[in-house]
């Protein structure tokens, strides 16, 4: 069995490795663990429906047509930046070529010359200077990669993210270098929103309640109780986690260092990255430049992949040239009933049965034509035997 091989092009983010899901033809990018992802969009969309279906007719009456107006902007603010903290790419580093991985081995051995057995090879691990302070980039086994500075492997997702911060399962993605003031545009804008929802579900049972009594307002409103036990659980939790954040944005430090503790050690180490000036890591943080991506998942790439020889040759012989075959079928047949004639170079204890079964062979008849003459047979063995004959007359 033959296989050829067929180019064909196909885009690079068909052929990354790591855990991601991609659609749209590699513009959105995910983590491939994206329950609680639609667990979040179910919270959100669920509890602002509530809203806009029990709250806003009455509170747009009675207080001001602005309250739903606002709240439908603020709505589409918080969805924006979910989606798009979700579907960006958080900052994933390429990893290294099988050529590029096999030189970054042939330094480091190298540099850390023959390690004797049994003993433990010294860390893999590269130093560089970053605003007059020594930091280590480690070195990735999985991607074949020296780490940039704060990027940091993601378990979950199984690539190298760029200043990676955490992976957050309610967006559905790592928050890194790409796609952290999206993240953190959405943790402010929800937490603004939770905060509206709930208040005016307060002030709207009270104006209620004014008229028909509290019971009253429960029983003719059972979305206004759901929505408030929803807001109150997560209030403090989304607002927590935005002050959390706040915090980190004015020392331009990340999660995956506060949590290491990289610049709050034993050996007090202060943070580079920091401009001591809590204005300019909040204006580095929000309002810097947004990096392109270093993945190119929509490039075009050349793949070579093996197809069978075998099952398309016969169905495109047959069709094409159908005559070929017949004349093939007809000539071994008659090669295999023709009856085989002794020559001067047939032993002689096989010309007997040859004569017999020439014999044997049914005579034509009057009317057909003739067979076709069948040269003589030779073997090696006849071949042999007549070229020790010769030698032997010379």
């Amino acid at each position: 069995m033959s296989a050829v091989m067929i180019t064909r092009k196909v885009r690079k983010w068909e052929k990354l490795p790591g855990k991601n899901t991609f659609c749209c033809d590699g513009r959105v990018m995910m983590a491939r663990q994206k329950g609680v992802f639609y667990l979040t969009l179910f919270l959100i969309i669920g509890t602002c429906s509530l809203f806009f279906a029990f709250e806003c007719p009455y509170l747009a009456v009675h207080l001001s047509p602005a309250i739903p107006v606002f709240a439908i902007l603020l709505f589409f603010f918080v969805m924006a930046m979910l989606l798009r903290t979700s579907f960006s790419d958080p900052g994933v580093l390429p990893r290294a070529l099988p050529e590029e991985a096999t030189f970054i081995e042939m330094e480091i051995e190298a540099a850390n010359g023959n390690v004797p057995a049994g003993q433990r090879p010294p860390p893999r691990i590269r130093n560089v200077q970053i605003n007059n302070q020594i930091v280590k980039l480690k070195y990735c086994y999985t991607c074949k990669i020296f780490r940039p500075p704060r990027a940091s492997h993601c378990s979950i997702c199984d690539n190298c993210v760029d200043r990676f911060d955490h992976h957050c399962p309610w967006v559905g993605n790592c928050v890194g270098k790409r796609n952290y003031r999206y993240f953190y545009l959405f943790t402010l804008s929800l937490s603004l929103l939770t905060i509206y929802i709930f208040t005016f579900n307060i002030v709207h049972v009270v104006m209620r309640s004014v008229d028909n009594g509290f019971l009253n307002t429960l029983k003719e409103t059972p979305g206004t109780v759901l929505e408030v036990l929803v807001c109150f659980f997560t209030l403090w939790s989304v607002v927590g986690l935005t002050g959390f954040h706040t915090y980190l944005i004015s020392l331009n430090q990340t999660t995956n260092e506060d949590i290491k503790g990289s610049w709050s050690g034993k050996n007090r180490v202060q943070n580079p990255y920091s401009h001591k000036n809590i204005i300019k890591n909040c204006c580095e943080v929000l309002c810097g430049p947004i990096y392109p991506s270093v993945l190119d998942r929509r490039g075009l790439m050349q793949e070579d992949s093996p197809v069978s020889a075998t099952s398309a040759a016969p169905s495109s012989s047959s069709i094409s040239n159908p005559v070929p075959q017949t004349m093939h079928a007809v000539l071994c047949l008659q090669k295999t009933t023709a009856a085989l004639i002794p020559n001067e170079h047939t032993p002689e204890d096989a010309k007997p049965s040859v004569a017999a079964s020439a014999e044997k062979s049914p005579s034509p008849k009057d009317g057909d034509p003739p067979a076709p003459k069948v040269p003589p047979l030779a073997s090696p063995e006849t071949d042999v035997e007549t070229s020790i004959v010769k030698d032997k007359t010379h």
